[in-house]
């Protein structure tokens, strides 16, 4: 574990598991939570003999709380602070949710040998926002409905949306985790009330489309069919249309949060998108 200072001063905590000539695989976690949310994902590939690498995102976790610079630019250019500090090539680089737009800002931005291959989990691109050129995304007042329930009292929302939502507890019959509900409540406290409210405009309101189309190394794109935060319809397969090497590898029935719920089939469809 270390910290990496950004050229506006500030200090990301990432950790880095493994031996430091393997091949490196780097997480990027969502909206609000932390590096932690990798936990089962990076014991499972540190244990096949991979080095693991996940950092919290600025304002969250045990990154600054800084109040300013929470948008996907500061992201994909922190993303390469990091990987600039650990001088990481031909790394694989996994995105959940907002971790996965930051995953395609990246990128689509890397310095050349630094990234081998990506994978979008649940991730926010193209587009969430519903706008004249993206008539199937949401409503400008799902978002405002976020930033409202935030400002009003993030713990008890912080509550409701792993316990709802966001693992698909919801759904009759799911087989509910309090400990997922417990941790994702955790993070998400630990980390910077305005990094999180400004952070909702960072995922729902940035275009990756160009990003998407600019990208040269395979990707993997992962999405479950009864993710209810980010509908599947409006964007795992339009982002694996627009990518030039996309797969999309579809989940009947997964929540959001299927990395937490189903790691027991992600991990083994990531292992062998890594090794082929």
């Amino acid at each position: 574990m270390g910290t990496v200072k950004t050229t506006d001063g500030v200090e990301i905590f990432y950790k880095d598991w493994g031996p430091k000539d393997a091949k490196p695989i780097v997480f990027h976690h969502g909206w609000p939570l932390s590096a932690d949310d990798w936990d089962n994902q990076m014991l499972f590939f540190l244990s096949k003999g991979y080095r693991v690498i996940a950092h919290d995102r600025r304002g969250h976790g045990r990154s600054t709380q800084v109040w300013s610079g929470h948008d996907m630019d500061h992201y994909a250019a922190d993303t390469a602070a990091v990987t600039d500090a650990l001088d990481l090539k031909g790394a694989v680089h996994i995105g959940h949710s907002t971790g996965g737009g930051e995953v395609a800002h990246y990128v689509a931005r890397a310095k050349p040998g630094r990234v081998a291959k990506a994978v979008l989990v649940s991730a926010v691109p193209p587009l969430m926002l519903k706008t004249a050129a993206n008539p199937g995304g949401l409503d400008i007042s799902v978002f405002d409905g976020l930033r409202a329930a935030l400002a009003a009292n993030r713990a008890q929302f912080y509550i409701d949306l792993p316990t709802g939502p966001f693992y698909g507890f919801n759904r009759p019959g799911a087989k509910i985790s309090q400990g997922l509900i417990d941790n994702w409540w955790r993070q998400g406290m630990i980390g910077g009330a305005i990094a999180h409210y400004d952070g909702i405009k960072a995922f729902s309101e940035t275009d990756f489309t160009d990003d998407l189309k600019k990208i040269d190394v395979p990707v993997l794109v992962m999405h479950g069919t009864d993710d209810q935060i980010v509908p599947y319809a409006d964007a795992g397969p339009l982002s694996a249309k627009l990518l030039k090497h996309g797969t999309l590898k579809s989940y009947e029935g997964f929540p959001h949060g299927m990395h937490g719920t189903h790691p027991d089939i992600i991990n083994p469809d990531l292992l062998a998108f890594i090794k082929s």
